[in-house]
């Protein structure tokens, strides 16, 4: 199951391929061992000039979150699930055009927000995330982080010797004609869609946590892998002071509190 509803309970407490001669990180079939530069090998081993400002674990929402994706194959249904066991209703957020999808926003808080998304029907083309049909169930599909001017952020990721694509520029039309812009970069290599794209709001849009529907908060935000101790390197690497935790299987896991109880959601 995707989603686990508790009655006001506390929940309990990102790798790139890049052109030059490989090493392996880790013996063994998991999806983390792939192949990885000599040069980021050396950083993820203590070698690295570039020094990560969040060097430890969080325990419960990483201060760089910006929103998390909750996808669904139906707009409606997902408003309704989320509304049903938080109390809040997310409101229509637009849609993004070529894209193939829409969304809907509810506020977790500054800075912070969910977004609900899902295919759009009036765009002949695919959803850019291919699952969203699938969904019956409602289940994150992946998560955005602000690590503060992405021109800055992009070029540390270059000195280190690391591939990424952007930033490249965005935007969304809300349903009052308002258009949204931002910038994003995007990872080379995402290992089981653990780790974030980054963003940067244009300064003259307004950040939807501020007037998207309030009354929920995010308890916590974490990921879940086999192999905790490499992906808690990579995280460190890219500034993320996400909890990393052990499991059997990769998950990324949140929690957030609305007036009618707790929802939790996995991928």
């Amino acid at each position: 199951m995707g989603v686990e509803r508790t009655a006001n309970s506390t929940p309990p407490h990102p790798v790139w391929p890049i052109s030059a001669k490989y090493v392996r990180l880790q013996p063994g079939p998991m999806k983390l061992d792939h192949l990885i530069s000599r040069r980021l090998f050396l950083i993820l081993t203590g070698g690295s000039a570039l020094t990560p400002l969040a060097a430890r674990a969080a325990h419960g929402v990483p201060a760089a979150l910006d929103h998390f994706i909750l996808g669904c194959n139906d707009l409606d249904r997902g408003i309704d699930f989320v509304e049903q066991h938080t109390g809040v209703r997310a409101a229509p957020g637009g849609v993004h055009p070529g894209r193939g999808t829409r969304n809907a926003l509810l506020s977790l808080g500054e800075r912070r927000y969910l977004e609900i998304m899902a295919p759009d029907p009036a765009q002949n083309v695919a959803p850019q995330i291919s699952r969203l049909a699938e969904l019956r169930e409602p289940r994150i599909v992946g998560w955005a982080a602000h690590p503060g001017d992405l021109t800055q952020f992009s070029a540390h990721l270059r000195e280190a010797g690391l591939q990424f694509d952007g930033p490249r520029a965005g935007s969304r039309q809300r349903p009052d004609g308002t258009l949204l812009r931002w910038q994003t970069l995007t990872l080379s290599d995402n290992p089981d869609g653990l780790l974030p794209f980054f963003i940067e709001w244009s300064p003259n849009s307004v950040h939807p946590s501020v007037d998207s529907p309030q009354g929920c908060r995010l308890r916590h935000f974490g990921v879940a892998t086999p192999q905790a101790g490499a992906l808690k390197k990579l995280t460190d690497l890219l500034q993320l002071d996400v909890s990393v935790s052990l499991a059997d299987k990769p998950a990324l896991r949140a929690a957030m509190a609305g007036s009618k109880g707790d929802l939790s959601v996995t991928s």
